[in-house]
């Protein structure tokens, strides 16, 4: 952890009659200790060192208004500590320049057309709107007396960054491993169907990530991880409607069909609003520039729709292709019941 020393950002600096134009760098003599004469005068370099009046510790707040004549102007209110100084200064140099300094570099050349002795002023100019938005905001921010602390600092490499991939597929492929296990020991022959079903899931997003393309980073992956749990849920209602129906006394098929029709409504809803969530993940991402949560979103809308298509396609038909050639009463165990 380091911390970096931060002096005053912004200086109202005494510029006498001769104002330098915006974006001029320029020296100061605020928190400068003036260096030893020469022992020769005429050979030292003249530099020229401005004077700073007040800092931005001494400034409160500013904001963009408008005259009476509808002309953009930023209003500035001092501090009680600065009042005095700053209606001192403007009393005795009316018509001068009061230059506003940003980290040493010039950003407004303002004149002092009347002494300010309120603690309130304005700023006027012939400003667009967003130049006056823009030197409001330079004003609002120099004017902030807190240190910069760098709090955290890393630096990821190429390899570090190479084992969190590995490590988040190596994560993928034991979520997977565990799901598939789940539904084979928990539902016996329908979850081996399930099983088949989702390593289709898995090949289809990898083809679509391929195809559109998606990057995998390590948002996006988690994004497809969490897909994978979620493309399961659809068969674990699914079955769990069909053992429901089973027991009731129905054939096979008629169980398969009533389980998909009484379990979609639960499918659609859930599976629906994860889209929604995955839809104002992508705008919140837009919106504030983080692409971190776009990654996430994109990953797991995608693994949502597929999810639907495998529980709606192809478990459906996976489950009437091997289940409807067996007869319940001959192998009740491997259903579960």
């Amino acid at each position: 952890m380091a911390t970096l020393k931060q002096t005053a950002l912004l200086e109202f600096v005494d510029m006498g009659t001769s104002p330098l134009p915006a974006g001029t760098t320029i020296k100061t003599d605020f928190g400068v200790t003036p260096p030893a004469a020469p022992a020769d005068p005429s050979a030292a370099p003249v530099e020229t060192v401005y004077h700073t009046v007040m800092t931005g510790a001494g400034l409160q707040t500013a904001s963009v208004t408008r005259s009476s004549a509808g002309a953009y102007q930023i209003a500035f209110v001092l501090k009680s500590d600065a009042s005095g100084t700053f209606a001192e200064y403007t009393t005795s140099h009316t018509k001068q320049i009061l230059a506003i300094v940003l980290d040493k570099i010039v950003i407004s050349t303002p004149t002092i057309e009347s002494p300010i002795t309120s603690g309130n002023g304005v700023i006027t100019g012939k400003f667009t709107q967003a130049e006056a938005q823009t030197l409001a905001v330079q004003l609002r921010s120099g004017a902030l007396p807190i240190p910069i602390k760098v709090v955290e600092s890393r630096t990821v490499g190429a390899t570090l960054g190479e084992e969190s991939i590995r490590k988040s597929v190596l994560a993928g492929i034991i979520g997977l491993s565990v799901v598939v296990l789940f539904m084979a020991f928990n539902y016996q022959l329908p979850g081996l169907i399930a099983d088949l079903a989702l390593i289709c899931y898995a090949l289809f997003s990898l083809m679509l990530f391929k195809m559109i393309p998606v990057t995998l980073t390590l948002p996006g992956i988690a994004g497809f991880i969490l897909s994978v749990g979620m493309a399961v849920d659809a068969n674990v209602l699914i079955f769990e409607r069909l053992k429901e129906e089973l027991r009731a006394g129905r054939n096979l098929r008629q169980s398969i069909d009533l389980a998909w029709s009484r379990a979609w409504p639960s499918i659609r809803d859930s599976n629906t609003s994860t889209l929604i969530t995955c839809a104002i993940l992508f705008i919140f991402g837009n919106t504030f520039g983080a692409s971190m949560v776009k990654g996430f979103s994109v990953t797991l809308a995608l693994g949502v729709l597929l999810s639907l298509f495998t529980a709606i396609i192809v478990t459906r038909t996976f489950l009437h292709t091997v289940l409807d050639r067996i007869k319940l009463a001959d192998h009740p165990r491997w259903f579960g019941l």
